[in-house]
């Protein structure tokens, strides 16, 4: 299956292509994924070339053929987010709803906040605080690269 195929530097070299939203040289990826040389660019260019996700264009650079879903991840938009992140957005929404509620209880004295929902805003603190915790290292993992090289390109 091709989406096994990508990790490692085959991934970073795949997600700088969708982000690069443009075609790029050997050269522009290995300075983009921050490999240590264009052959080793070369040959993760290739893999996914014979993956069907790039292709090369008459001038010998690479373009974006085909976006897939990768496990464990979501595209939003150019960037790519972990599951656990995009969950953990899930429980911050629903974590802010309940403290607005709360709060509001404080302003409106008929508004009585009940003791089991004072437990069910503390228990989706909690998961949204672990979902958080487990994702952020996969999200830095996989775009620690590219952000450093997006900083670079707007200097």
């Amino acid at each position: 299956m091709v989406v096994d195929e990508l990790s490692g530097n085959t991934l970073n070299v795949y997600v700088y292509i969708v982000r690069a939203d443009e075609p790029v040289g050997t050269r522009d990826v290995t300075r983009g994924a921050e490999l240590s040389s264009t052959s080793v660019a070369f040959r993760h260019l290739q893999k996914l070339e014979d993956l069907g996700l790039i292709e090369k264009d008459s001038y010998g650079n690479y373009l974006l053929k085909q976006k897939v879903n990768i496990s464990e991840y979501v595209w939003v938009g150019k960037y790519l987010v972990p599951r656990l992140m995009y969950y953990s957005f899930f429980f911050l929404g629903a974590f802010a709803a309940e403290v607005s509620i709360i709060l509001l209880s404080l302003v409106i004295k008929s508004l009585v906040v009940e003791t089991s929902f004072w437990f069910l805003t503390v228990m989706n603190f909690a998961v949204m605080l672990l979902f958080i915790i487990e994702g952020l290292p996969l999200y830095r993992k996989l775009n620690s690269k590219c952000v450093r090289q997006d900083s670079r390109d707007s200097e």
